[in-house]
């Protein structure tokens, strides 16, 4: 068995050439500029024994924007065709991205993000990571009892997207339609989290029919250049967001916080409610890195009365918390060392995988900061607590499930 270690003794010195960490199937994968220019797969790759880097879990992909970009569409092309129906499967994947430009106007990056799937920035503003394409949830399309296709989002759940911009281009003549907007049809459990649209933004799936979508949430994010398309959403909530129009509307639209959001008139004819303040917000923690290629965990500020995105106006209050702070667990840890980490004050990061838990996950030092990336799944026996958090002030949670 492995031992168990902490975030300090599982850094190791950065090689001096160009990588992205690929941690594929249970193996942690380091590909080279050089490796994926000739022409090879994930799937054929091992574990390094050598100096790497940060080692992240199983199903990590850490890009970077030195990567040939037909190999970078090869690894996400991979993981979408793996998720993109995985409703009830145990694969989990986070796609992160270092600070950088991918895709150009000519040459567009096109991503799909299926379950279980986290997409990521990891710069310190989301103007950092920059996208010149897009990143996209479709409908799911299955057979109603007389043979009739049914395409819809309503499953779409446990995917998310933050910390990025994403520059969608105006389409050529001839698209196809998939390739019309920024797509993000999802239904609720699919969070998007400090990111800046650029061009049409659709959250609902047009392209087949009918295309229903039930619900989401969007936080800290920044739309420009035409309406978000609402479209069949029948629920929804837009937390301190610019907006540059919204269109719309089914059953119940949330605005708190946001620059341009709609005129309240729920109630009277439309579908509306508008806060223009956020009483109190905390924004979850994210995973950056710098230019040394030090990692951290920065903790946004509580706002009290706060109107539109955190980070527009310079940079976000908060504060980095090194990386070495962390006990970075994977499934095959006991909890019992996840524990004892916390007990002697380190910080969690869960990831990507299912965690059969025996006893509960226990937090008890305030300010203590549990971080899942790529949907980690708690899932405990025998009806025990998967978590508890001592009356403690301070402790942010994000990014995790709880099953059932």
């Amino acid at each position: 068995m492995t031992p168990i270690r902490d975030a300090a003794s599982r850094l190791r010195r950065r090689p001096l050439i160009l990588l992205i960490t690929v941690l594929a199937l249970g193996a942690v994968a380091v590909l080279s500029a050089a490796w994926l220019s000739a022409g090879g797969t994930p799937d054929s790759v091992s574990r390094p024994t050598s100096a790497g880097q940060l080692d992240l879990g199983p199903n990590v992909y850490v890009l970077r924007p030195g990567m040939p970009q037909d190999r970078i569409q090869t690894v996400v092309n991979r993981i979408a065709s793996q998720q993109a129906s995985n409703q009830f499967g145990k694969q989990r994947h986070a796609i992160l991205f270092e600070p950088g430009t991918y895709g150009s106007v000519a040459h567009p990056l096109f991503l799909q993000v299926g379950y279980y799937t986290t997409v990521a920035g990891l710069g310190s503003s989301p103007d950092d990571v920059v996208i010149n394409g897009a990143v996209d949830s479709f409908n799911r399309c299955s057979r109603s009892a007389d043979g009739a296709s049914q395409c819809t989002a309503l499953d779409n759940f446990w995917r998310s997207l933050s910390n990025l911009t994403i520059n969608f281009p105006a389409p050529p003549g001839g698209a196809p339609c998939e390739k019309m907007a920024e797509f993000w049809a999802t239904s609720q459990a699919s969070p998007v989290r400090r990111v800046a649209f650029n061009g049409f933004t659709s959250l609902e799936d047009y392209c087949s029919k009918p295309g229903y979508s039930s619900g989401g949430f969007i936080a800290d994010s920044e739309f420009s250049g035409r309406p978000v398309l609402n479209g069949t959403q029948q629920q929804f909530l837009v937390r301190n967001s610019t907006l540059d129009g919204w269109s719309n509307n089914v059953w119940n639209q949330v605005f708190a916080g946001d620059v341009g959001a709609p005129a309240q008139n729920f109630g009277s004819g439309g579908q509306y409610t508008a806060l223009a303040a956020s009483p109190v917000t905390a924004e979850a923690p994210f995973l950056q890195v710098n230019s040394s290629g030090d990692y951290s965990v920065f903790v946004p500020a509580v706002r009290h009365g706060s109107v539109g995105p955190s980070w527009v106006d310079g940079p976000a209050s908060g504060s980095p918390i090194a990386i070495q702070r962390f006990f970075i667990a994977t499934p095959s840890d006991p909890v019992g060392a996840i524990n004892a980490a916390l007990a002697r004050g380190q910080d969690l990061i869960l990831t990507p995988g299912v965690y059969n838990l025996r006893q509960a996950i226990e937090v008890t030092r305030p300010d203590t900061v549990v971080l899942g990336i790529g949907f980690p799944t708690l899932v405990p026996a025998d009806g025990i607590a998967a978590m508890r958090v001592a009356s403690v002030p301070g402790v942010r949670l994000s990014g995790m499930i709880r099953y059932p």
